[in-house]
């Protein structure tokens, strides 16, 4: 496994393309067991893998707090993303949601990504 630093490496090094190549990368990288979808657990591992880079040097406590409120953006996310609620978010939802979200984009895919 690489960890989300390396991850972000990774798409920034791939970053010639399309947005909606790109995206469509970066979802074959989160949908993480390769069933050609995202789940929600799939998606609150995503959000806590960015929050807690982002508080890499956090204490403890702040790190619960991260986690909690990665939990909750990883369920408002993938209540936005899975646009038929079915409960799954296919590629085709993923690169939608992002194509017309802004904040998503800028949450999910390096700056210099898209």
């Amino acid at each position: 496994f690489i960890d989300f630093k390396e991850f972000l490496l990774a798409i920034d090094v791939t970053s010639s393309g399309t947005p909606e190549e790109k995206l469509n990368w970066a979802f074959s990288m989160y949908d993480v067991d390769g069933n050609g979808w995202i789940d929600l657990e799939e998606m609150t591992k995503l959000v806590g893998s960015i929050y807690k880079m982002i508080g890499t040097h956090q204490t403890q406590t702040h790190l619960a707090k991260y986690e909690a409120e990665a939990k909750e953006r990883a369920k408002g996310i993938f209540k936005r993303m899975d646009i038929n609620n079915d409960g799954k978010v296919t590629k085709e939802e993923f690169t939608k949601t992002c194509l017309e979200d802004e904040n998503l984009i800028d949450l999910l895919t390096p700056p210099s990504a898209i």
